[in-house]
């Protein structure tokens, strides 16, 4: 018994090592050859850097301005982040606790946005933007989290999260002569700490790794975000110098790594509690 039970415990291990190095490989590769020449990116695999070059992370910022792309990735993800938070939230909690005409309809209307993909909406969006004169400008990449489909997503979760809160909860705050905002903020979103870090964390990564979005709404050099710039590290006839992507796409995912790495766990318990598998 003793024998098959350490039988078992290897293979899981062994398992478990291999889907370990499958994972982080493309990663460690990328580290590698952020540090090698063009030449010899594609040439024969190997485990450390055959040139060691460090300059490549010094001409990525002289090619482009590229810390300027950092900057503004940063600030659209963390405004689009607490926006959709914040009106998800209230969103959640007024589908979940205030009876009012129409709130199922009206549900069901806003999760067919979890149906709806950015490439469907894309045009609409654009024609807007246009019209309030906000084309070419950071302020479209962060008002699509909050009113599109990740808004939708995170309204579900908090939705499905205050649907679990017991109402006598809310009743004894209404005979402390409490409103509704006044419930919502100071009894309902100091208990929903795990799912306002989850719903952050995933609007946080939705946000950084948009594509699509800033390709139509930006124009100019200096508005690029990290996805737009990293797409433009390209010689004269329009080749990529991989090089330079690698070590840009190697600075970008610091944010995201460290982001998911530290609250993961966060991720996990509120994906559980809001009733989700």
């Amino acid at each position: 018994m003793k024998i098959n039970n350490k039988l078992h415990l290897t293979k899981r291990t062994l398992i478990i090592v291999i889907l370990t190095i499958l994972f982080v490989y493309p990663f460690w590769w990328m580290l590698v050859n952020s540090l090698n020449n063009a030449n010899e990116i594609f040439g024969k695999p190997s485990i450390l850097p055959r040139s060691w070059v460090f300059y490549n992370y010094v001409e990525i910022f002289k090619i482009q301005p590229f810390g300027r792309h950092y900057a503004n990735t940063l600030l659209v993800a963390f405004v689009g982040t607490l926006g959709n938070i914040i009106f998800s939230s209230m969103s959640g909690y007024s589908f979940a606790k205030l009876k009012f005409p129409g709130r199922n309809l009206l549900f069901i209307v806003l999760l067919t946005a979890l149906m709806m993909p950015i490439e469907v909406i894309i045009i609409p969006l654009y024609s807007q933007m246009m019209e309030l004169n906000l084309s070419d400008s950071l302020i479209p990449l962060m008002l699509i989290p909050i009113f599109c489909a990740q808004g939708a997503f995170s309204s579900f979760m908090f939705r499905q999260h205050f649907i679990t809160i017991p109402n006598e909860l809310e009743e004894a705050a209404k005979l402390d002569g409490l409103s509704a905002f006044g419930i919502f903020k100071t009894i309902m979103l100091p208990i929903s700490t795990p799912i306002i870090a989850a719903a952050g964390i995933l609007a946080f990564l939705s946000i950084w790794n948009m594509y699509l979005e800033p390709l139509v709404f930006i124009n100019s050099l200096n508005n690029f975000t990290l996805p737009l710039s990293l797409a433009n590290f390209n010689d004269s006839y329009g080749l990529p110098q991989w090089q330079y992507q690698l070590a840009a796409t190697s600075l970008s995912i610091i944010p995201i790594m460290g982001v998911y790495l530290i609250f993961q766990e966060k991720i996990t318990d509120a994906m559980v509690g809001s009733g989700m598998k």
